[in-house]
């Protein structure tokens, strides 16, 4: 992988992702919910944020946006069904559009359900995703302004991608996300597995995101229904769960 990728935690469970191409030089945050914690991030490395990368208008991923702007000159890019919600946006980002961290190239894939608007960016060079909250460890996110078929539809598309991307998601919903995954699927032992080694991390303080596309497919129990249906049924019983 070219690019530096630094895990930059705040508010209670947030991150946000701070990219870097050496080569030439440019950063990027993604989803910066607040400004002051990324901006210390990027000069302890001698970084300069050129951009800023929203995934969609919650205000735990754009309320960094102003003061980083304000400070840097980043130039902010987001989706354009969104724009309206999103004041700081000068790039409108749709289906197939493609956004440059130096040369490095990122696609925007749209995956509305958690918000109308919401897109993902794939870095395919870089085998490297930003999906926001439609995708975490084990979870999707809640369908807020969108269908379950739309939920469905994303995971499909995710699932498609080469199983060494990298997801860089935007919560440490990891745990509270396996015990239901255990939940959903009793029976699966590579999510046996993983649980294990999240309870481990958890207890050390230690982050259990980014993740993989691959181990998704193994042991996350929205992106494996088999349906839209299932999809359906398992995230209504994920929102009442307390296991």
């Amino acid at each position: 992988m070219a690019i530096e990728v630094i895990r930059v935690p705040v508010l209670s469970d947030n991150y946000v992702w701070l990219a870097h191409d050496p080569a030439s030089g440019e950063t990027v945050a993604i989803d910066p919910a607040v400004a002051e914690p990324v901006l210390a991030a990027a000069e302890a490395r001698g970084w300069s944020i050129d951009q800023i990368w929203n995934t969609h208008w919650h205000a735990d991923h754009i309320g960094g946006n102003e003061a980083i702007k304000a400070a840097t000159g980043a130039r902010v890019s987001g989706p354009a069904a969104e724009a309206a919600k999103i004041p700081t946006l000068d790039v409108f980002l749709r289906e197939g559009d493609v956004v440059r961290l130096g040369a490095i190239e990122g696609r925007i894939i749209e995956v509305p359900a958690h918000t109308a608007g919401h897109i993902a960016i794939h870095l395919p060079s870089e085998h490297v995703i930003f999906p926001g909250d439609t995708l975490f460890a084990m979870g999707c996110g809640r369908l807020f302004e969108g269908t379950p078929e739309q939920m469905f539809r994303n995971m499909a598309r995710l699932k498609a991608l080469p199983p060494e991307t990298i997801v860089y998601c935007a919560h440490e919903y990891t745990q509270a996300n396996g015990r239901y995954a255990l939940f959903a699927e009793p029976t699966n032992e590579a999510l046996r597995a993983r649980m294990a080694d999240v309870d481990a991390a958890r207890l050390r303080g230690e982050a259990t995101v980014p993740t993989t596309i691959g181990l998704e497919r193994a042991t996350n129990p929205f992106m494996r229904a088999g349906s839209v249906a299932e999809l359906a049924e398992r995230r209504a019983a994920k929102d009442s769960f307390r296991g």
